[in-house]
């Protein structure tokens, strides 16, 4: 029985999204990075539309936490129990709710979920990284639940045995009953969350009385930059498009699968000058995930390309000389994805990019993640409210000043909790891009250390689900006054986010207890990065220092994040190294070694990283994630000073350990960076 999903908001954005190969994304991450000058606003054009379903909400009762009639995210889940070819599922159970919970509803009517079901990788994912304490409950629209229950258990039971994991099977649950029958809140939900749809083929021809509807998979849209618009085309049947085909010029091949390559067929159609490409899977065999692998990725490919079922009717045709033509539609769908959280809440889970079970994974990991920072938060300690739903937008961001806590130097520990929201509820209404958001102070306006920064974070693509806690402790001597101004702030051409910021104030072991402590009590600005060109390093000059009395440690404290694309994809997405040296001999590197890779950033969603947004956010880059907040890099090198006598300090940063040299198009590094004393 095939089975399908519809590339959820087939949206247009432009480039790259990861692959499960990482050698082929990684080759994708270099090919295509060199088009983008911009690293803050680069590869993603979007228009969201939500459809107005006719639900009646009114049959659930509920009201949101605006008082409004519906869901939203954040809501509290309503009780609900569900029958399940094992019995019954009830949420919350009786015990206490102790886990998140991912629904997850199939149709075959889409393209994308049933490659997500019959690929093997795709399981293989589900089977072996769900988190422990997350459970998923399966669902179907269509009148064949009972029978889409039965075979989506089989699926994960036989990889489930296969890889030796049976321990998941507790975990997931399969409902015999179709949407419209569960009579409880989960289909209201499913369809006002709705801005997916079905991305179809639409095949006429003079000899039928009806056109024929099929639904498609496009080719992965990190491989294939192409595009479906919205003209019809002659559609030419080209065998198995293993070799070129003159007579595809300006119309879309029709191709059969195997024989060769994904790719072999893209390329030898383009370079015949077809419009685009159909591939149909055999008679019984399931749409696959169309992608390049290895080496291939480095050949740009520009037109589109989709994956379909046989259709008899159209080979019958073509064979016949008969004129087919095809058109491209995405029909609307309600969702097929929801989340609670460990506290019961709704969530949104985004977008699933590319049709695998990674993406429930990365959300599961996330509300792990959610979890142990809400017990952290639970941790008393003296807080500051800095920002509580402030908007963030223009040249002034968001600004305040508050009175601070007397007796500062007590606290060797500072904390800030930081949160981005969206101007509305849902995800449709977020901010697009990843853009940098920076923290800057200023306590005493004569000071050297007023308008430093104080932490950095990077916005999500389309999600609003940012919640953070960084350590910034070593720079308290920025509090260097009772009564502080803090700034936070964006590009001004973002559109407006919707800020929170506590600080958080305490000791190192949370009990007042200050014996054998210490505590930060001095700064030294250092270096501030710029363009990364061949004259970067020129722009730094040896700072020398001697270490104030009573000093018991020094650290090196630096944010160093790398942005834009030159023709090596520096500094986002290439490998950068960044060293300070220490009176000509100590060498101390950060290292951006995950910059460039497939799932660099995707990895990071147990850390906070924003899982499943509406961008190219799985690739790791130069120092920072999207929907993350940057991590301080610390060493310490007090043993490598003189602690009585005259230091030295210089900066340098390097690619492929030699100083920058990009022949267009420099990136740019973001740094903030200081000498830290402590006693």
């Amino acid at each position: 029985m095939a089975r399908l999903y519809p590339a959820p908001l087939m949206l247009l954005f432009i480039a790259r999204l990861a692959s499960l190969q990482a050698s082929s994304a990684a080759a994708r991450v270099k090919l295509h990075l060199m088009h983008y000058a911009d690293g803050e606003a680069r590869e993603f054009t979007n228009t969201f539309k939500t459809t107005d379903q006719s639900i009646n909400l009114r049959s659930s009762g509920h009201y949101g936490k605006d008082g409004k009639l519906g869901f939203d995210p954040g809501d509290a889940a309503p009780a609900f129990q569900i029958k399940t070819l094992a019995g019954e599922f009830v949420y919350p159970p009786a015990a206490g709710l102790k886990f998140s919970l991912i629904i997850h509803a199939y149709t075959n009517k889409s393209a994308f979920l049933e490659c997500l079901w019959t690929s093997e990788s795709s399981l293989t994912d589900l089977v072996e990284g769900f988190p422990n304490n997350s459970q998923a409950l399966f669902v179907s629209y269509d009148d064949t639940a009972a029978a889409d229950a039965l075979w989506m258990r089989e699926q994960i039971q036989r990889v489930a045995t296969a890889q030796r994991r049976n321990d998941i099977l507790a975990r997931v649950h399969f409902s015999p009953l179709p949407v419209h029958e569960l009579g409880n809140w989960i289909p209201s939900v499913l369809y006002s969350w709705s801005y997916s749809g079905l991305p179809q083929v639409v095949f006429t021809s003079p000899e039928w009385d009806m056109p024929l509807v099929a639904k498609r998979l496009d080719a992965r849209y990190d491989w294939l930059m192409g595009r479906w618009g919205q003209k019809s085309f002659n559609l030419v049947g080209a065998g198995d498009g293993c070799k070129p085909s003159p007579a595809v010029a300006g119309a879309v091949a029709w191709l059969s699968e195997g024989n060769c390559s994904f790719f072999t067929k893209v390329r030898n159609m383009a370079s015949s000058e077809a419009s685009g490409i159909l591939v149909y899977a055999g008679m019984g065999h399931p749409i696959q995930d169309m992608n390049c692998e290895g080496s291939e990725c480095f050949t740009l490919l520009t037109i589109p390309a989709s994956m379909v079922h046989a259709q008899p009717a159209v080979d019958l045709a073509i064979q016949t000389g008969k004129p087919v033509t095809v058109s491209f539609q995405t029909t609307t769908f309600p969702n097929f994805f929801m989340g609670i959280d460990q506290q019961g809440a709704l969530a949104e889970m985004g977008l699933l990019i590319y049709p695998s079970f990674r993406f429930f994974n990365w959300q599961a990991q996330w509300f792990d993640f959610s979890e142990r920072l809400r017990e952290r938060l639970g941790v008393p300690v003296r807080d500051v409210t800095v920002l509580e739903d402030v908007v963030m937008q223009g040249d002034s961001g968001a600004v305040a000043t508050v009175d601070l806590p007397s007796g500062m130097t007590d606290f060797n520990i500072l904390e800030l909790e930081a949160s981005l929201s969206c101007p509305g509820k849902r995800d449709v209404t977020c901010p697009p891009w990843d853009h940098t958001v920076q923290l800057y102070v200023c306590c005493d306006h004569f000071s050297a250390l007023c308008n430093q920064e104080l932490g950095r974070w990077i916005t999500a693509f389309h999600r609003g689900t940012g919640h953070w806690l960084t350590d910034v402790s070593p720079l308290i001597p920025l509090l260097n006054s009772g009564r502080c101004t803090f700034t936070m702030k964006t590009v001004p051409w973002a559109k407006p986010w919707v800020a929170g910021l506590r600080l958080r104030f305490s000791h190192t072991n949370h009990t007042g207890n200050q014996s054998d402590q210490l505590y930060p009590f001095s700064l030294m600005p250092l270096y501030t990065g710029g363009v990364f060109d061949k004259e970067y390093n020129k722009r730094f000059q040896p700072i020398n220092f001697t270490v104030p009395l009573s000093t018991k440690k020094v650290e090196v404290y630096a944010v160093i994040t790398g942005h834009g694309s030159d023709e090596n994809g520096c500094g986002e997405f290439c490998v950068t190294s960044h060293h300070f040296l220490i009176n000509g001999v100590h060498k101390n590197s950060r290292v951006f070694d995950s910059a460039g890779t497939a799932l660099g950033c995707a990895m990071r969603a147990g850390e906070g990283a924003v899982p499943n947004e509406y961008g190219t956010w799985l690739y790791g880059r130069g120092g920072w994630c999207d929907g993350l907040q940057v991590d301080p890099w610390r060493t310490d090198i007090t043993k490598q000073l003189n602690l009585t006598g005259p230091n030295s300090l210089i900066y340098f940063g390097l690619y492929q350990d030699k100083d920058p040299n990009p022949t267009s198009n420099p990136g740019n590094i973001i740094m903030s960076s200081y000498l830290v004393f402590y006693k």
